[in-house]
């Protein structure tokens, strides 16, 4: 007759595996797929919305949503190369004939665009005026650039979090008017308030 030795407890198997949170999990991948490449997080968010573990009935609202904000993004970031080429190409024109005129003792470069139908220059300080418009402008575009790469890494964290929310039936939500007491020593004042709860 066998009898089996009793098994030996080991400490690994007395603590319990660590809790991992799933919104957590997904938030990093997400921002650090759109640190690489902005539009990348909200495509992981698409794969999550696309797999069906999010609590709730109908994700097509935010599939098409989430496609948008893919879109936006990168709408946005043609918008600005195009602001930023533009301003560019303006304010080498201005610059250039700054220097013309530097160089010709303040007289206007005869084949450039800053002569008048009537004949007239325009002046030089409008010119100056004009140059270091168009350099804040590319200025203010490098620094939308840094804006728009923020939001999208910002925007990637914040839905994959959600993902995980629950938004099920269980979720609700109550006001009730009630008294509270803003009592002194030696009185009892009520004063009407609001009770809130959250159930989920």
């Amino acid at each position: 007759m066998k009898v089996d030795s009793p098994k030996v407890m080991t400490r690994r198997d007395s603590v319990k595996s660590k809790y991992v949170n799933p919104g957590k999990v997904a938030g990093r991948k997400a921002v650090l797929k759109s640190l690489i490449l902005p539009g990348l997080g909200q495509i992981y968010n698409l794969q999550l919305l696309n797999d069906g573990s999010r609590a709730g009935k109908n994700l097509t609202f935010q599939r098409i949503y989430t496609i948008g904000k893919i879109g936006a993004i990168y709408g946005g970031f043609t918008v600005l190369t195009l602001s930023y080429i533009e301003s560019s190409k303006q304010y080498d024109l201005y610059l250039k004939e700054l220097q013309y005129r530097n160089n010709h003792g303040g007289k206007a470069d005869p084949n450039g665009p800053f002569i008048k139908d009537d004949g007239s220059e325009f002046s030089t300080s409008g010119i100056t005026t004009g140059k270091d418009t168009y350099r804040r402008n590319k200025q203010i575009v490098l620094f939308s650039y840094g804006l728009v790469y923020i939001a999208n890494v910002v925007d990637a964290y914040v839905a994959a979090r959600l993902h995980f929310f629950n938004i099920d039936d269980k979720l609700s939500f109550r006001a009730v008017p009630t008294l509270i007491n803003s009592n002194s020593m030696y009185s009892f004042r009520a004063m009407p308030a609001l009770k809130l709860s959250l159930t989920f």
